[in-house]
């Protein structure tokens, strides 16, 4: 690790994506939570196209609660993984049962199927929520190790170098290199030049 000093280093990151919601089109909790889980190894982009219909099916999680597993898989059968997804679905909507029930602590939402740490960190920054842990997906994954702030491709273990060099203030930083990692710190011919990060990150500073 080099000795960058993370904390001032990630200001301008964050200023660059201050507020900038999560690319799912959600309306509601009820409705990010359940496009979450639907996007797990599936694309947003994918997952906003077939969100309308199934909102239309189930409006909220009382309706998704009532739901058969077959007919909460028909609305989704063009989903990474439906089989599954159908089945936490079901499961966490009977645990939930109303949508003013939904719980906004790490450790509860982990407790439900299908919901993991990134998809729990997803879902409180939306909120509002305080967070509890750094979002890390598959675009931080590429774009932490990069910048050198973290090592390995482990996204727990990478979460966790960067929650030990950025106070909790900072903590929004994940979602900032996701959507950096989206735009700009692509897979290949990443936009360095025009990066906000270009003056700390070792990918470009051992490239030049």
């Amino acid at each position: 690790m080099s000795k960058v000093d993370w904390p001032e280093a990630v200001k301008p990151l964050l200023k660059k994506y201050k507020d900038t919601k999560h690319p799912l089109d959600y309306g509601n909790t009820y409705q990010l939570l359940v496009m979450v889980v639907l996007s797990a190894q599936d694309s947003d982009k994918h997952i906003n196209q077939i969100a309308p219909q199934f909102f239309a099916a189930f409006p909220n999680m009382e309706a998704l609660s009532q739901a058969t597993t077959d007919a909460i898989a028909e609305l989704i059968s063009d989903v990474r993984n439906f089989g599954n997804k159908s089945k936490w679905l079901s499961e966490l909507s009977k645990k939930i049962k109303k949508d003013k029930n939904i719980p906004l602590t790490l450790d509860e939402l982990t407790e439900l199927p299908g919901i993991g740490r990134k998809s729990a960190n997803v879902i409180k920054r939306e909120s509002g929520a305080e967070a509890e842990g750094i979002i890390v997906d598959l675009h931080v994954v590429r774009v932490a190790p990069r910048l050198g702030i973290a090592t390995g491709t482990d996204p727990k273990k990478i979460e966790k170098q960067m929650m030990d060099v950025l106070p909790q203030k900072q903590w929004d930083a994940g979602m900032a290199m996701s959507f950096l990692g989206r735009e700009i710190c692509r897979p290949t011919n990443p936009k360095c030049e025009v990066c906000v990060m270009n003056t700390v990150c070792a990918y470009y500073l051992g490239s030049k």
